[in-house]
């Protein structure tokens, strides 16, 4: 509907305040014009009445007879001007002197009291002003407004013209003005319904990014890409674990069909079953681990908050972990200064756990893993040093994504999924710290961890 449009809305807003305010000083041009017109026709009335009073009321008592009876010249010299008619009436009412030019059915003067001295009316399409003298003599002289009257209508067309013409231009440059000023609407709309049509790679072109719409479309165009971005992460995880599914099912299957085609022996079976249970354990653990990851994206995850020493529940995690080192030949260096902060135990564990495992499972023979812990600025920080391969700088910005695997090789014997460092960063994110790393090809990663200590704003 036109009338819902935000063009023919604001259309509507300028077009009608801009009626109004050419209307109201038109009109008050043509008031002041009309007024102006009046005064200096009355000026001229009285300059012209000045030297008819001594003629037809000259100085003498009330009810004196005063007023004589004159013609229209005196002498050669008229009275009044030819544009201008006079009247002359005595005490008593009756008319003393007219002239020849002045209308037949002229009315005397009505004042309201003697001591009222002028009056000044408008007949129809005249002009008047008279006099009482104090012998009750009174004195008219007038002059036709019809000249006035037509130059004032004319101009009144004058001035509707030039209105309209006013009114027009400015809807016109309004128009031009508000099409331009929505016309990143009308793109952002665009742009929203391809994007809606699957085209996530459209964006709006933003030329004014000092405006207000201007700093909407650059916010827009920021969701856009984090859309597309969220998108293609969705559809390459789905690809992900659909690949990593279809391993250990496809293992299951060929273990059962092959054989399935012949009678083999006791101990056949049992290899066959031990495969499929291998491969089955390995898809539960990736089931548990996509589960974990959508509970963390639902925000569903119960985190339990309690004080605990971090340093005690690393030491913990690396006596696990030290026949893994040990068979790896991997040194590991410890440096716990006691650590306070608050979280989940257990879920941190896991944390620590996987962040040791990577140290050792990617290091070099007799290689080092150096293990830290303190407190600084209110929070608690683990680091967890290697001196094993590093990740390149092309790998860096992946690292957390899910099922990255920086050394793909090593995928099919250690059975890993590319979902923990994932985890870790969700674990981590849920319990408002986080997890960075800093490292070097062939010299070794770092990875800082920082939890909010117990007390911290």
């Amino acid at each position: 509907m036109i009338i819902h449009s935000i063009k023919w809305r604001l259309q509507a807003w300028h077009g009608t305040l801009l009626v109004l305010l050419v209307a109201g000083l038109l009109t008050g041009f043509y008031t002041y014009e009309n007024r102006s017109r009046l005064a200096a026709t009355d000026t001229v009335l009285r300059e012209a009445l000045t030297p008819l009073l001594p003629r037809l009321a000259p100085p003498g008592p009330r009810g004196a007879g005063g007023g004589r009876r004159v013609s229209e010249a005196d002498g050669n010299r008229p009275l009044v001007a030819e544009r201008f008619y006079f009247a002359g009436w005595n005490a008593e009412g009756e008319r003393i002197a007219i002239s020849s030019n002045a209308p037949p059915d002229l009315p005397p003067p009505e004042f309201l009291s003697p001591q009222e001295g002028s009056l000044l009316r408008t007949r129809g399409d005249h002009r008047e002003i008279a006099h009482l003298v104090p012998n009750g003599t009174s004195v008219l002289v007038g002059t036709s407004l019809k000249e006035q009257v037509a130059e004032l209508r004319q101009l009144a067309y004058a001035l509707a013209f030039i209105g309209v013409v006013i009114v027009v231009v400015g809807l016109a440059v309004g128009w031009w003005l508000a099409t331009r000023a929505l016309r990143p609407i009308a793109e952002i709309s665009q742009a929203a319904q391809k994007i809606a049509a699957g085209d996530l790679t459209n964006r709006i072109n933003a030329s004014e990014t000092e405006s207000e719409l201007g700093q909407l479309t650059t916010v827009l165009n920021s969701t856009f890409a984090r859309l597309e971005t969220a998108f293609a992460q969705q559809q390459q995880f789905t690809s992900d674990a659909a690949h990593e599914l279809r391993t250990p099912v496809s293992v299951i299957l060929t273990q059962v069909q092959s054989t399935l085609n012949k009678d083999r022996s006791g101990a056949e079976y049992r290899e066959t079953l031990e495969a499929c249970q291998r491969a089955a354990q390995r898809m539960k653990r990736l089931i548990e681990s996509l589960l974990e990851l959508a509970r963390f994206d639902a925000g569903q995850e119960q985190l339990k908050r309690v004080s605990f020493d971090l340093a005690a529940k690393t030491r913990e995690c690396i006596e696990m972990l030290q026949p893994l080192a040990a068979e790896r030949r991997v040194k590991i260096v410890l440096e716990l200064a006691e650590t306070s902060c608050t979280g989940d135990p257990e879920r941190l564990s896991q944390v620590i756990v996987n962040l040791l495992t990577n140290a050792v499972t990617y290091n070099k023979p007799d290689g080092e893993v150096r293990v830290t812990t303190m407190l600084r600025d209110g929070s608690a920080i683990l680091t967890v040093a290697d001196t094993g391969v590093g990740i390149t700088p092309e790998d860096a910005p992946q690292v957390f994504m899910r099922f990255y695997r920086a050394d793909k090789s090593r995928t099919g014997s250690t059975g890993n999924a590319g979902l923990g460092l994932a985890i870790c960063k969700s674990i981590v994110t849920a319990h408002g710290g986080t997890l960075d790393f800093t490292s070097e090809p062939n010299r070794g990663t770092i990875f800082t961890l920082r939890l909010p200590a117990p007390g911290a704003s």
